[in-house]
């Protein structure tokens, strides 16, 4: 056990859902494990979580908990050894008119509408669709406190952002939300990119990317980024 946690963490329990359909794979049924809400979870206890493979989902910490399945792997990028590809590379070079900014907290009035947008035009077949203020509040805006917005802006103008997590040993990528207008500039990748700065520049090892699944073609851009370490028995290994 980590020595920032305290024992309580032995004491933490988990609620199962019952088998609903996968979000990734059509031909599986999931089941999701939650962190009883009623607990309270600092940022050390969050930290501990992460490194074990769990994620934060709005209020919620959960893992999947699949009795059949175990396509869901938890990934994390090592911040120090990463360097950009040649795509990634020319992904920064064309968003050198962008600028990124970290904010404490959400104005829901310029976010929600690249929200909508994001989901209508890249996840309309998604459990999150239709968009709603609602849902956004409770799954966005509602940052933690050791949560943080990153903003990217043309002209000053909102063209992507990024929930972010801090945690003790690294950034977790919540969730990425972008304007479908500028596909040339593969904004999904470049808020990857300026969580890898931000990561680096704030001295963490590591970037949590949440869970890859090599049969999900929306989790295949993770495995551009290396070196990309899987949690694979509770430890951490390189992505062959």
């Amino acid at each position: 056990m980590s020595r920032d946690i305290s024992p309580d963490v032995r004491a933490i329990r988990l609620f199962l859902t019952e088998p609903h359909p996968c979000s990734y794979l059509e031909d599986q049924k999931a089941i999701t494990a939650f962190v009883d809400p009623a607990i309270s979870i600092d940022k050390n206890l969050y930290s501990y979580l992460s490194r074990y493979g769990f994620r934060r989902s709005g209020r919620y910490i959960y893992a999947p908990r699949c009795k059949d399945c175990k396509a869901c792997i938890p990934a994390r990028l090592v911040v120090d050894e990463f360097t950009p590809n040649r795509q990634q590379h020319r992904c920064n070079k064309r968003n050198a008119d962008l600028t990124v900014s970290v904010a404490r907290s959400i104005d829901e009035y310029e976010h929600y509408p690249l929200y909508e947008q994001y989901l209508s035009s890249r996840h309309a077949d998604g459990d999150m669709y239709p968009p709603t203020m609602t849902q956004y509040r409770d799954f966005i805006s509602s940052l933690w406190e050791n949560s943080r917005i990153l903003e990217i802006r043309l002209d000053g103008k909102l063209v992507a952002a990024g929930v972010i997590d801090i945690l003790n040993d690294g950034l977790s990528a919540i969730y990425t939300y972008y304007s479908p207008e500028h596909p040339k500039r593969s904004l999904g990748t470049y808020m990857i990119l300026a969580e890898l700065v931000l990561s680096r520049d704030m001295g963490l090892p590591y970037l949590y990317l949440g869970y890859w699944i090599e049969r999900s073609p929306k989790m295949a851009y993770k495995k551009n980024f290396q070196p990309l370490e899987l949690l694979i028995d509770d430890l951490w290994v390189p992505m062959n």
